[in-house]
């Protein structure tokens, strides 16, 4: 018998197949440096060391999400260009925000919940 959450959705990953998705695409460069960071802490001895990296390839990764989402929807519809800076400083706003909380939070885990963390960045990643 699966279990289930609250909503009715599965909670073993392996289920995560049979739940729709949406995932967006990002440059070589930053799939390279997320590689390399969750590589590192993977094989690290201490991967507290690591937290820091970590913690700015998640920042990266989300304002990767926001631009792929929602700004380059923004920039396809030719809303202009106001409404474009508008988009963009928007997202730049919320980043100042969950910036700092992703980086607080990454910076207090302990080695067994930064793997975690590395190892749903690597599901997401596939």
């Amino acid at each position: 018998m699966k279990r289930t959450t609250r909503s009715g959705r599965p909670t073993a990953a392996s289920d995560d197949a049979l739940l729709p998705s949406v995932r967006f695409h990002h440059s070589e460069a930053l799939r390279s440096k997320t590689l390399r960071v969750l590589e590192a802490l993977e094989t690290a001895d201490d991967p507290t060391d690591l937290r820091d990296a970590l913690a700015a390839v998640v920042v990266e990764l989300t304002e990767a999400g926001f631009d792929y989402y929602f700004v380059k929807a923004v920039q396809a519809a030719r809303v202009g260009f106001m409404a474009e800076q508008s988009t963009r400083l928007g997202i730049t706003s919320m980043l100042r925000v969950m910036g700092p909380v992703i980086r607080r939070i990454i910076g207090t885990m302990d080695a067994n919940q930064l793997r975690v963390v590395t190892s749903h960045i690597r599901h997401l990643m596939q």
